[in-house]
């Protein structure tokens, strides 16, 4: 299917949650010595050097154009550095669009942003601030505290959630961070490669939890290197590379392309 093909007629009776049309997002990258300190602004001001002529643009998503419904799970694939978590942030309003533009119905929550853990606290009470980030209660947080635990599988090998979040490794702080994310339902939930950081019991539990979500109305977006976690997951994928949408369709023909291009 061809990229931006997708785009439905009004008879088409599926309920749209994302719209990206012709979305550009670029990145302005300030060179060391267009920073600096404070010797080197003064050395540019007496040479009347301008800064502006020091900063580089990375054009990072180039006229993305797709529409995605209530139901779908879709996965973005593509080399590092062709733009998925770029598109992904985008999606959640913390990047400006450079042209065109994205329209969410809903709430989009991405996840390691809504869930922001902090080092010094303990795992406890990070479960409690990032419920609170997400807009749950205290009520739900409470009854759903001893799920989000026992889905991370933090505590299989002792009690960790008593302990700062600085003694986790970072698969452990991956998997906190989707458990909370996981136990509240989205309009729109954005993951990126959380599923890569457990085993394949917390993965089999993810799978299942996007599958529900799904089920549930919600839209989820899934940003992997695993095509065989995309294959279980998703109905449909973007391929994008070097900014652009290459391909979008569903998920075994998108990914069968992908993988005879690049032998992945």
């Amino acid at each position: 299917m061809r990229p931006g093909a997708g785009i439905p007629s009004e008879a088409d009776g599926r309920i749209p949650t994302v719209v990206a049309d012709d979305l550009h997002i670029v990145y302005r990258v300030y060179g060391a010595s267009a920073r600096g300190n404070a010797t080197s602004a003064l050395r540019r001001i007496l040479r009347r050097e301008s800064p502006a002529s020091r900063v580089r643009e990375v054009h990072a998503v180039r006229g993305v154009t797709f529409v995605a419904y209530r139901g779908e799970a879709i996965g973005l694939i593509g080399s590092n550095g062709s733009g998925k978590s770029t598109l992904l942030r985008a999606i959640a309003g913390l990047l400006p669009a450079e042209r065109g533009r994205v329209y969410t119905d809903g709430q989009p929550s991405l996840l390691g942003v809504n869930a922001a853990l902090m080092n010094d606290l303990t795992g406890e009470r990070n479960v409690i601030l990032g419920g609170l980030a997400m807009g749950m209660t205290r009520e739900q947080i409470r009854s759903r505290y001893q799920q989000i635990v026992d889905f991370s599988g933090i505590n299989e090998k002792g009690d960790f959630i008593s302990l700062p979040m600085r003694t986790y490794s970072s698969g452990m702080q991956a998997r906190l961070r989707f458990s909370i994310a996981a136990a509240k339902d989205h309009d729109v939930l954005m993951i990126d490669e959380a599923l890569a950081t457990g085993d394949k019991s917390f993965r089999r539990r993810s799978e299942q939890r996007i599958r529900e979500l799904r089920s549930e109305a919600g839209t989820v977006f899934l940003v992997s290197h695993n095509n065989k976690t995309i294959r279980d997951t998703c109905d449909r994928v973007l391929w994008l590379e070097k900014g652009e949408l290459l391909m979008d369709g569903p998920a075994d023909q998108v990914l069968k392309a992908y993988e005879e291009e690049t032998g992945k």
